[in-house]
């Protein structure tokens, strides 16, 4: 199936028919989309009750978060034990980060993590382990299976504190509301 459109940037809120848990009222934020697969981070699940503060002690980092110390979120079920710094491009090294947009980047290195206890925080970021992942037009198929919706990212709603709003706030910027959602997709 050829990529048609290219989803970086954009959310993916799971349809009630989605059919696997891991992904239920899950809100993907897509950090890369191309031919060869997709990649995102899930930004409303929490891993564990692991807050950041807690992160940046059990790997050695020193000092305080400048940013919000917010849950460590579940990004997905790829790459279980690796981390991922989803953050505003205030914070952007050339040799480790990549920029999803004018004003987001991702950074997956020690580096960020480190910087956040520093003066070269970025002003916004949200700490991810793991994430999420399809092979060339797996994404594709699975939209197309009505297991996705593809919804204009709304940036501030990554940074929220409210795990559990978000799925409804990202549908409500499509004008649904979650009781409108059926859980089966039809075909006409």
């Amino acid at each position: 199936m050829e990529n048609i459109t290219n989803l970086t940037g954009k959310f993916l809120c799971a349809l009630p028919g989605m059919g696997d848990h891991r992904f239920e009222r899950s809100v993907i934020y897509i950090c890369s989309h191309t031919s060869d697969g997709a990649m995102g981070l899930i930004i409303n699940k929490p891993k564990e009750e692991l807050i950041i503060s807690e992160l940046l002690d059990n790997v050695g980092i020193e000092g305080s978060a400048k940013i919000a110390d917010q849950p460590v979120l579940d990004g997905g079920p790829v790459d279980i034990d690796r981390g991922f710094v989803l953050h505003t491009a205030d914070y952007y090294n050339e040799d480790t980060s990549l920029r999803i947009s004018e004003t987001l980047a991702l950074t997956s290195t020690r580096d960020v993590l480190e910087a956040l206890t520093t003066s070269e925080a970025p002003d916004l970021a949200v700490l991810a382990v793991g994430y999420s992942g399809w092979g060339g037009g797996q994404l594709e198929r699975e939209i197309a299976q009505n297991a996705w919706m593809v919804i204009d990212a709304k940036e501030s709603l990554i940074f929220e504190h409210g795990l559990d709003d978000k799925w409804a706030k990202a549908l409500a910027a499509m004008g649904i509301t979650p009781d409108m959602l059926a859980h089966f997709g039809g075909r006409a």
